[in-house]
């Protein structure tokens, strides 16, 4: 059974950084893509940042593009995702996720969020 568990959320005031983890058990990271996304209140849920198997290709959303960083670490089988330069805007619950297989995230296995909340 695949289980994805994510933490590091929390309050952080605008311009601070967080690292958020998402530990995963039944699967192992290297051999799958993994990615984050967000929901915030009223939203629709939106992709934040992936990672390809090999670790070679990441992708992120232009909202977040050169403040947040997703790494991979396969030894302890956990995707991390670093936050930096937060805005309010960045509020929302965050969720890893990964696919059954290929890209498609929807029907892939997905955790249970972690909250992050910045503060102006």
């Amino acid at each position: 059974q695949v289980q994805l568990v994510e933490s590091g959320g929390g309050l952080v005031q605008a311009g601070g950084s967080l690292r958020l983890s998402c530990a995963v058990s039944g699967r192992t990271v290297s051999r799958y893509r993994m990615g984050w996304f967000r929901q915030a209140p009223g939203k629709e849920r939106e992709f934040v940042a992936g990672i390809s198997w090999s670790g070679g290709n990441t992708n992120y959303a232009d909202s977040v593009l050169g403040r947040f960083t997703i790494s991979r670490d396969n030894a302890e089988n956990t995707v991390y995702l670093q936050m930096n330069s937060l805005k309010p805007e960045d509020t929302a619950v965050y969720y890893c996720a990964t696919p059954l297989g290929g890209s498609d995230y929807a029907s892939g296995y997905w955790g249970q969020g972690t909250q992050v909340t910045v503060s102006s």
